[in-house]
């Protein structure tokens, strides 16, 4: 079997002067040949595959939204075009369309590369530049096809409060989120969801953490939140904005670092569930980061050789050995 990956640009998702724009992928397209990766045609999600985690209500309400765009429709600010809902339909199709493949057997693993990102909409809310919340549908979609447990990991610099909040009371969902602490959406603190300890986990990082802090969230943090949970399934939304010089965050994670990370979530997938494993794209706001994080995690999904930029965080990383304690304390890992 070989690792595939769905392709949706979302070309005529677009909105004057916003950070989420098509030309985040202009980089990555070209590459995408070299990356010894199959590629499939994603295949639209339904509007009953949407409602497996949103509401009928918003789905309606973002089809007509649409249809009199463009137009901010949340102070993210969150836009819509006379494209965006069946591009939103697209990419969480592309989604779907992955998982499907490594649940068919026809893949070992998949990279979903896709646009509008998703993890912040709620199952009431578009917000955050996302319209669906692609990785929460294919994790919901899954159960309905036999597996018992999913797990999502979540790398983005931003917390994932519309993944956090679709699945806050469902045992058969875990979360764990790396986010940096203090910008939007504000949410994401390690005492949240007091209800579902090793289950519901945040990990809130002050700006400038790097390569060796995520390399011992890893290994301290992801390692038993997997064991914990034993995932049939892992997903990944894969944030390309905790790099160091992305625009608008202020995390340190370099190239290498997301080889790292990803790479451990591979072998975590191998250890625990048979290999199955799908990134999802979420953020990342400089075209540069986006390419070379993908080629990254594809590295550490086809087991070829990670070749590094090279380019290292300049500036010193803080100690979280406390936070880091405090979240592992939390959660009994």
């Amino acid at each position: 079997m070989t690792t595939a990956y769905c392709f949706v640009p979302s070309t005529s998702h677009v909105y004057p002067d916003h950070p989420e724009h098509p030309g985040r992928l202009d980089i990555l397209e070209p590459k995408l040949a070299t990356f010894h990766a199959d590629k499939m045609e994603a295949i639209s999600a339904t509007r009953n595959e949407v409602a497996l985690v949103h509401n009928p209500k918003l789905i309606a309400g973002l089809e007509q939204a649409s249809k009199q765009g463009p137009g901010i429709i949340d102070s993210a600010p969150t836009f819509v075009t006379q494209t965006s809902f069946t591009d939103a339909l697209l990419a969480s199709g592309g989604t779907l369309s992955c998982v499907h493949a490594i649940l068919g057997g026809s893949a070992r693993n998949a990279f979903a590369i896709v646009r509008p990102p998703g993890h912040h909409a709620e199952p009431d809310r578009a917000m955050g530049f996302c319209i669906f919340n692609n990785v929460a549908i294919a994790a919901r979609d899954a159960l309905t096809r036999g597996i018992e447990r999913v797990a999502i990991v979540d790398y983005d610099a931003h917390h994932g409060n519309g993944t956090q909040a679709a699945f806050i009371d469902d045992e058969q969902v875990a979360y764990l989120s790396t986010h940096q602490w203090g910008i939007y959406p504000g949410t994401g603190w390690y005492e949240d969801a007091p209800q579902a300890k090793k289950r519901i986990v945040n990990v809130p990082l002050p700006a400038g953490s790097g390569d060796k802090t995520y390399e011992r969230i890893a290994d301290e943090i992801f390692v038993p939140f997997i064991e914990s949970f034993k995932p049939e399934l892992i997903l990944v939304s894969a944030g390309f904005d905790a790099h160091w010089n992305d625009p608008i965050t202020s995390l340190g994670l370099s190239t290498a670092g997301y080889y790292m990370l990803s790479k451990k979530l591979v072998d975590l997938a191998k250890e625990h569930c048979g290999g199955k494993i799908v990134f999802v794209l979420e953020g990342g706001y400089d075209p540069m980061n986006v390419a070379n994080g993908s080629a990254a995690v594809f590295s550490a999904l086809t087991g070829n050789d990670f070749i590094d930029p090279g380019v290292v965080n300049p500036h010193k990383e803080p100690d979280v050995s406390e936070l880091i304690e405090q979240v592992r304390m939390r959660h009994g890992f």
